[in-house]
């Protein structure tokens, strides 16, 4: 089970069903092979054709009804396809911004843990585990954030699915990393417990009050389109960045050594073994 605080310090558990059906497809022999079917390519496009098409539209009501979606936040309407709806926009207001200088900002709703980097470390990221230099596939670019943080953002099917500029400042051209798939072979499993590695896309951001910070966006499984709007470009704080499509998805920023400190409660809920409920646009730390 996924452990999960709000910030108000009461335990929740989300998506019991969807976690039941990911534990059983990464945790068994037959899971692993249908994880194989589900992953190749010519599946992930058809299944996209379908999400991006008119036939997916009786998805929509069936998706609200099962996931308890509060339909006041967003800007409603006669959605053309699934996709459409998945990517729907927040109401004005409704994701307020922290505009202070000093306050970093989470980029997204998600679920949020925070953990220090050391050489080596390794985090666990949609049933994956990765070092730094396995996230960046830049093992030079990986040793400059030795010492920082690494806040993982982990959005599930329900969450907002659109995300922000954390400050003002320029950020460099995207980097595309292609998923790979590993063998299901119980040695490799054993030995790295890895499964497959999911399709990423990074840059370098950089920011006025928080320094160089590496943002890294990962699909999910199946479709989880990655979107980002821009290549070099000069960016303000709570513009909007990118959106995945359909599926959950990750985001992951990685922080110079004493640039920044996050909030107690997200540390010690970290510690704890919890993940942070946070909002797009809220106060999760400060700059140094």
């Amino acid at each position: 089970m996924v452990k999960i605080k709000k910030r108000n310090g009461e335990t929740i558990v989300t998506n019991p069903k969807q976690n039941k059906i990911l534990k059983k497809l990464y945790s068994t022999v037959s899971g692993r092979i249908v994880l194989k079917i589900l992953t190749a390519p010519i599946v992930s496009e058809i299944v996209g054709k379908y999400m991006d098409s008119p036939l997916s539209k009786p998805l929509i009501n069936r998706f609200i009804k099962n996931n308890n979606i509060d339909t006041s936040q967003y800007i409603m309407k006669n959605f053309s396809s699934y996709n459409e709806f998945f990517t729907r926009k927040i109401k004005k207001g409704k994701r307020p911004i922290d505009y202070n200088q000093k306050h970093l900002i989470s980029p997204c709703d998600s679920k949020l843990t925070a953990y220090k980097i050391r050489r080596n470390s390794i985090f666990r990221i949609k049933n994956s585990l990765y070092r730094v230099s396995d996230m960046l596939k830049n093992e030079f670019l990986a040793r400059r954030y030795d010492g920082g943080y690494c806040l993982i953002y982990r959005l599930e099917v329900d969450d907002y699915h659109r995300y922000c500029y954390i400050d003002d400042g320029f950020k460099t051209n995207n980097v595309f990393i292609s998923g790979e798939l590993h063998t299901v072979n119980p040695v490799a499993l054993k030995k790295y417990n890895v499964y497959k590695r999911n399709c990423r896309e990074y840059t370098i951001m950089h920011t006025d009050n928080f320094g160089d910070v590496v943002q890294l966006e990962v699909g999910a499984m199946m479709v989880g389109k990655i979107c980002n709007y821009h290549g070099e470009y000069n960016f303000i704080k709570g513009e909007e960045k990118g959106m995945f499509m359909f599926g959950g998805s990750t985001i992951i920023q990685l922080f110079e050594k004493d640039r920044i400190r996050p909030d107690s409660d997200i540390l010690k809920n970290t510690r704890d073994g919890f993940e942070t409920v946070v909002h797009l646009g809220e106060k999760i730390g400060i700059s140094l």
